[in-house]
């Protein structure tokens, strides 16, 4: 549904790891959900018997993963039972006899308390009565990584219930069946709950938010779901929205969207929309790339104007400051489509001063604008799982709900105009930085005698294994460079951030270190390759 509103779910009570604070405000639990591996806070009111309501949400949830997570409940339950019957028949026979009756009173009433569903609820600003900042971490589908292995062998380590919970206690062998609403976050064990959240591997799908000096508090993404995070300053709202709904269905917006710009990652994003079913009008300036789309279902517009006249909500995706202003400002642009209650949506790559202009001109016409640049490449586009950082309008945001569904995993509300720029021109510095140290390693160990497979082998045991170096290097050592992220576009976005440093004063010499050696690259026609291509300015 409406991004905000979630089916129920169930879970069960378990112990928190003692690194992870309690959110302030109402009392609440931190609870596992059945048939997935999240975890969460879960305010004590948004409670509901389980057993009284469960052929209703059963009704109201058809799809399969919620029917795998209740059969997980009746198993966790028949084991729970066994148990109970086992150890009562290996007490005393006499003392059963003269108990029983008392026991099955305390069971009988102890199981309405510890086995409820949290009602379904509407969206509430805020993880806790008191504004707390969340660091958020990115979920991953597919194959599992090292680390990810790991998590899901490690022990889960449980404790006594927070002291503050004395009057909801509840013993570690009961459980509470309970449904997740948008207001909370949900948690990812750490390899183990005994060491420091903040200190489990840098894995690359893993993208943290860091907005204060106080030490982060770790949630992992309930998958696909929406959660708000807000600092303790309050100064910033940031709000990160998990994408897809959690049996997997995304009921499309009934709004038309435009799409302008075509390349690696437009494409990607189109294809997703069309297949979650959203009516989408395409453009590209050279418009032979628009009849596949056409043959997938899409509409064709002549210019950007008409797109934007046409459609309720626009989204463009081009290649840098220059391609964005003048899609806009250019003849028959967005600009001469804009009128008042028409959305535009910038998802490129820009400094934070062109998205700026960008927005005050549209808004000055009467329209609404969001920026909304994209972290990924073209598989993770092609596959929908882009982390979506966006900014500005935020009832635009949210009417961009399932669209962001199809083509992202994971979204992130960071305020106002200008900082989803921002950050995404500093999380592709580090990228962009991380790929030139890869290809210096990897040439400084050919011309030293070293084997290049086996630093690989080394570094994907180690803490910074992850999907992106293992990718990277597997592309250098195979000499193929076709790209999935343009050498040229990193090198403009590293250009952006060195700018971004200067703005501010504040050095940026690892990143200027690696433009020199994207710059070279692209003299030696590199430009339309990968990004890992930037190995061949290290060859002699």
């Amino acid at each position: 549904g409406k991004l905000g509103r979630y089916p129920p779910w169930p879970g069960k009570i378990v112990n928190p790891p003692k690194d992870l604070k309690k959110p302030r405000g109402k009392k609440c639990f931190f609870v596992k959900f059945f048939g997935t591996e999240d975890h969460a806070w879960i305010k004590v009111e948004q409670l509901k018997p389980y057993h009284t309501h469960k052929e209703e949400m059963i009704k109201i949830n058809k799809g399969k993963r919620f029917q795998q997570a209740v059969d997980a409940v009746e198993e966790f339950l028949r084991k729970t039972k066994g148990k109970d019957q086992a150890s009562s028949h290996n007490s005393n026979e006499e003392k059963n006899r003269r108990n029983s009756s008392e026991e099955r009173g305390k069971q009988s009433a102890g199981d309405e308390k510890r086995k409820a569903i949290l009602s379904e609820g509407k969206l509430k600003k805020g993880t806790g009565e008191g504004k707390k900042r969340v660091s958020s971490v990115s979920s991953e589908r597919g194959s599992k990584s090292p680390l990810k292995r790991a998590q899901d062998q490690s022990p889960r380590k449980r404790g006594r219930p927070p002291k503050d919970e004395k009057d909801l206690t509840i013993p570690e062998s009961s459980t509470v069946k309970r449904v997740m609403t948008g207001t909370v976050a949900g948690f990812k064990w750490p390899p183990s709950v005994s060491e420091p959240v903040k200190d489990s591997d840098p894995h690359f799908h893993h993208f943290l938010l860091s907005q204060t000096e106080k030490p982060a508090v770790c949630y992992q993404a309930i998958t696909k779901k929406l959660k708000v995070c807000e600092e303790e300053t309050g100064s910033t709202s940031i709000q990160a929205a998990d994408s897809t709904a959690v049996n997997g269905s995304i009921t499309p917006t009934d709004k038309k969207i435009g799409f302008l710009g075509l390349g690696l990652m437009g494409s990607g994003i189109v294809s997703n929309l069309l297949k979650m079913g959203h009516t989408v009008t395409v453009w590209n300036r050279t418009a032979e790339k628009c009849d596949l789309f056409i043959q997938e279902g899409a509409r064709l517009g002549r210019t950007p104007a008409e797109v934007v006249s046409t459609c309720d909500i626009t989204f463009a995706c081009v290649s840098d400051p220059k391609a964005a202003k003048d899609l806009v400002l250019g003849p028959s642009g967005v600009l001469q489509g804009i009128r008042p209650g028409k959305c535009y949506v910038d998802m490129s790559t820009v400094d934070a001063d062109t998205v700026t202009e960008l927005a005050q001109v549209i808004v000055s016409r009467g329209g609404r604008f969001l920026e909304a640049p994209v972290s990924g490449n073209q598989q993770l586009s092609n596959d929908g799982m882009l982390v979506i950082l966006a900014a500005g309008d935020r009832g635009l945001y949210e009417d961009c709900s399932s669209c962001f569904q199809a083509m992202g995993k994971t979204s992130f509300f960071l305020g106002e105009v200008g900082n989803a720029a921002k950050m995404m021109l500093i999380v592709n510095m580090v990228q962009g930085s991380f790929m030139a140290t890869i290809a210096e390693g990897l040439t400084l160990a050919q011309v030293t005698g070293q084997s290049q497979q086996t630093l690989l082998d080394i570094l994907n045991q180690g803490q910074l294994a992850s999907i992106f170096l293992d990718q990277k290097c597997q592309n250098i050592l195979q000499g193929n460079f076709k790209p999935d992220f343009y050498l040229k576009y990193i090198q403009k976005d590293l250009r952006l951030a060195i700018a971004l440093g200067d703005s501010v004063n504040h050095p940026t010499p690892m990143a200027a270190a690696a433009n020199e050696v994207y710059k070279r690259a692209k003299a030696l026609d590199q430009s339309d390759n990968d990004m890992s291509a930037v190995y061949r300015a290290y060859i002699h």
